[in-house]
C-alpha cells in the first residue's frame, strides 16, 4: 500500500462502500453492524476492545476471500477491502476507543504541558543536531505532516501522518549525506531531529495569540500513539511503519523524562528556562482573569455576542467534542459571565427603571431580563442560579450543565519500546526513558 498519500486510502474506502451497497453484501453488512453494536454490551477497555477488533478483522478477511463480490479478486483487492473495513469500523467506534480513560487524559495533558514549556527555549543545538541538518523549510513540512494526525479517525491514516513526517526527515538526512559525501545518517542523527520536530509541531506553537483568552486543546500525542498500536491491523505495523512508530513512541518517552542531563545545557540554566516558561504561560492566561475586574464592556446587541468568537470561544462548540479541560475553562467563563452580569445588575439598579431612559446598549432582551429580577438583597451568584428561569442566562446555565454531563475524557498510550540503536548521549536517555 502507498503510504505517501491519502488518495489511495480514499479510493480504497470508496470501493469498499460501493461494494457494501450491493444487494449481495447484505450478509457482510449485518455482520459489520452486529460487531459494532456488540461493543455496547461490554465496558470500555482498550486492550479488550483491541483484541475484539483484531479477531474480527482476521475473520472478515477469510469471509471476504470466499465472498461472491470478491470472486477472482487479487490479494491486493482483498487487502484493500480489509483496509476499508478497518476505517469504517474504527470511525464508528472512535468515540469509544480513542482517549477513553482518565489515565489517557492525564498522560496527554502531561506531555502537552511539557512540550509547551520546552517550546520556549529548546533549540537544535541543545539536542546536538548538526547545523548541516538544520533545514527550517524541510522541518516545517515534517511538522505539518505530524500536525495532521488529529484530523483523522482511522488508525491507518493517523499512522500515515507519522510515516510522512519521518520520511521527510529521513530524506533530509539522506540528501545531506549525499551532498557532503558523508556516511548515510542513522538513528543517532534521525532521533534528535524527530524529537525537535515533535516539540515544534505541537499546536501550541501556532496559537499563542489565542492563549490570552483560552489555551489550546492538547495535541493528544499519547492517545494517538496508543490508538495506532491497539487498533491498526497488526499485520500492517511492520518494517518501515513499525520502525517509525517505535521511534515516535521513544520520542514521547524521552520528552516526558527530559531534564538538563538530556540536553546540552547547564542544570541551573535548564531550571531557569523552565521557570521562565511557566511564568510566560501564567502571563498568557492572566489577561483572562484580569478581565473579570474590569468594567463591563457595552453590549450592542445579542447578535454581536454570538459573533464575538474572541469573547465566547465555545459558542460554536459541540458538547460531544469537549474535553475535561474544556469543562474547567467553561466553568471559568461561566463565572466570568455571572460576575459581569451581577455588576451590570447593580449598575442598572442605580438608574431610573424607565426603559426609555436606559442606555441604548442595555435595551432589548438583556434589559427585560434585568428588570424582571428586582431582588437586591440576594447574593449575585445566587440570584443568577435561582432567578434566571425563562431568561437567556438560564440557557447558559443549562448549556454548562449539559456540557459537564456529556463530556468525555480526552487521551492516552503505552510505554515506549526499547531499540538496539548505537547509544549516544541523547540516544542513551531515550533508551532509559523507554525502559521506564
Amino acid at each position: 500500500m502507498d503510504f505517501t498519500s491519502s488518495s489511495s486510502s480514499s479510493l480504497t474506502f470508496t470501493d469498499f462502500l460501493d461494494r457494501m451497497r450491493h444487494p449481495a453484501s447484505i450478509d457482510l453488512v449485518r455482520s459489520i453492524k452486529s460487531f459494532i453494536v456488540s461493543f455496547s454490551f461490554h465496558s470500555a477497555n482498550s486492550e479488550n476492545d483491541s483484541k475484539r477488533l483484531q479477531d474480527f478483522l482476521l475473520a472478515m478477511e477469510t469471509t471476504i476471500k470466499d465472498h461472491p463480490l470478491w470472486a477472482g479478486a487479487s490479494w491486493e483487492e482483498i487487502d484493500n477491502a480489509i483496509e476499508g473495513l478497518e476505517k469504517y469500523v474504527m470511525t464508528k467506534l472512535f468515540s469509544r476507543t480513542f482517549a477513553c480513560s482518565p489515565e489517557d487524559a492525564k498522560s496527554d495533558q502531561e506531555i502537552s504541558e511539557k512540550i509547551f514549556l520546552l517550546q520556549h527555549f529548546v533549540r537544535p543545538e541543545h539536542l546536538d543536531i548538526p547545523a548541516v541538518y538544520q533545514n527550517e523549510s524541510a522541518w516545517l513540512i515534517a511538522e505539518k505532516e505530524l500536525q495532521k494526525i488529529n484530523a483523522f479517525k482511522a488508525p491507518r491514516e493517523k499512522l500515515l501522518c507519522i510515516l510522512n513526517c519521518c520520511r521527510v526527515i529521513n530524506n533530509l538526512l539522506l540528501n545531506v549525506s549525499i551532498s557532503t559525501n558523508h556516511v548515510p545518517a542513522g538513528a543517532d542523527d534521525f532521533l534528535p531531529v524527530l524529537i525537535y520536530i515533535t516539540i515544534k509541531a505541537s499546536p501550541h506553537c501556532f496559537v499563542r495569540v489565542i492563549l490570552n483568552l483560552m489555551q489550546a486543546n492538547p495535541p493528544q500525542l499519547h492517545s494517538n500513539l496508543k490508538f495506532i498500536q491497539l487498533f491498526r491491523r497488526q499485520s500492517k505495523v511492520i518494517s518501515e511503519a513499525a520502525y517509525y512508530l517505535t521511534n515516535l513512541i521513544s520520542v514521547e518517552s524521552f520528552i516526558n523524562g527530559l531534564d538538563a542531563n538530556s540536553l546540552s545545557m547547564d542544570a541551573n540554566e535548564f531550571q531557569e528556562k523552565m521557570q521562565a516558561a511557566r511564568l510566560a504561560k501564567a502571563a498568557q492566561v492572566a489577561p483572562r482573569n484580569i478581565s473579570t475586574s474590569r468594567d463591563p464592556q457595552p453590549v450592542h446587541c445579542n447578535k454581536e455576542i454570538h459573533m464575538g468568537g474572541s469573547y465566547y470561544p465555545f459558542m460554536e462548540a459541540e458538547a460531544g467534542k469537549l474535553t475535561v479541560e474544556d469543562v474547567h475553562k467553561l466553568l471559568s467563563v461561566y463565572k466570568d459571565v455571572v460576575n459581569k452580569y451581577s455588576v451590570l445588575c447593580q449598575a442598572v439598579r442605580g438608574l431610573p427603571l424607565d426603559k426609555e431612559k436606559l442606555p441604548v446598549a442595555l435595551r432589548g432582551d438583556l434589559c427585560d431580563s434585568i428588570l424582571e429580577h428586582p431582588r437586591a438583597d440576594c447574593n449575585p451568584a445566587e440570584q443568577d442560579v435561582v432567578e434566571v428561569e425563562g431568561t437567556k442566562e438560564k440557557e447558559k446555565e443549562t448549556f454548562v450543565e449539559s456540557t459537564v454531563s456529556s463530556t468525555r475524557h480526552p487521551c492516552c498510550s503505552d510505554e515506549g519500546q526499547k531499540h538496539g540503536f548505537k547509544p549516544t548521549r541523547v540516544m542513551a536517555k531515550i533508551e532509559i526513558a523507554t525502559a521506564q
